[in-house]
């Protein structure tokens, strides 16, 4: 495994140093190319807010590094997730505190929005001025989305055309009735144990059905799903398909119940 505490290069510090500093920004260093993780190591160092506490060049790697060291802010390469469809979700779920921001080549509109959309507070290009680079860190460890004009008018859009194509009746997503079930009882705050219980499954179908759910909807998570019920009165439409599944699954249960 190759996770590097500090700098790699030949005049880093043989051992971890605590800096004393309890409010520095904690950043783990994502990047494959050893001199990219060397100049932004290089690049930080002259600042006492920030301290590098790891650099990792595989994602698998990162996984480890987020488990052993506590971190606020993830500088990763893009080229590291690339072809990896559920990296960013994954780390959000590991490290659901570690803010994340994705070093990029070139810029794309359907990639961007995308790593938007699945959490990353900030997307930058690789060739970002060192000074921009400190600010974008301090500014995301703080809460805060880096996002440039161009972006912003990307994910507007790309939220402007995503609710033009829900309120379509033509071009509405179908859901099954043992779906919009599942979806209710998410807005109604119950786990995956509990729905399953409920409907008569297991604990991993409900999961399986969610991620359809997730993809046909343009949700990412459960609070994105229970606030699009709500914005597009989702539940009230289907009312009868809902409750005849519960019912269903009542019928089912009460003969089992009396042969015990």
């Amino acid at each position: 495994m190759n996770i590097v505490p500090f700098d790699s290069s030949q005049d880093a510090e043989d051992t971890m140093v605590e800096t004393g500093e309890s409010s520095a920004v904690r950043v783990i260093l994502a990047d494959s190319q050893a001199i990219y993780r060397v100049g932004m190591r290089k690049v930080f160092a002259l600042e006492d807010d920030i301290r590098v506490v790891a650099q990792v060049e595989t994602l698998s790697n990162l996984y480890s590094a987020l488990q052993r060291y506590p971190t606020d802010v993830v500088l990763l390469e893009g080229q590291l997730i690339a072809g990896t469809v559920d990296a960013i979700p994954e780390l959000v779920r590991r490290a659901p505190e570690a803010k994340l921001i994705v070093q990029v080549t070139e810029t794309d509109e359907s990639n961007t929005v995308e790593l938007y959309r699945r959490g990353v507070r900030g997307v930058v290009p690789r060739s970002i001025s060192p000074d921009l680079l400190v600010k974008c860190v301090r500014k995301i460890a703080e809460g805060e989305t880096w996002i440039d004009n161009k972006s912003i008018s990307w994910v507007i859009e790309a939220y402007r055309a995503q609710a033009t194509t829900l309120t379509d009746p033509k071009v509405q997503p179908k859901l099954s009735k043992k779906e919009l079930a599942i979806i209710s009882c998410i807005t109604r705050g119950m786990r995956n144990k509990e729905i399953a219980y409920q409907i008569g499954t297991t604990e991993q179908v409900i999961k399986n059905y969610l991620r359809k759910v997730y993809d046909k909807l343009g949700v990412s998570d459960r609070l994105e799903l229970a606030l699009y019920c709500l914005h597009h009165e989702l539940l009230k439409k289907y009312t009868q398909e809902i409750e005849s599944v519960f019912l269903h699954q009542t019928e089912i249960s009460q003969p089992l119940r009396a042969k015990m």
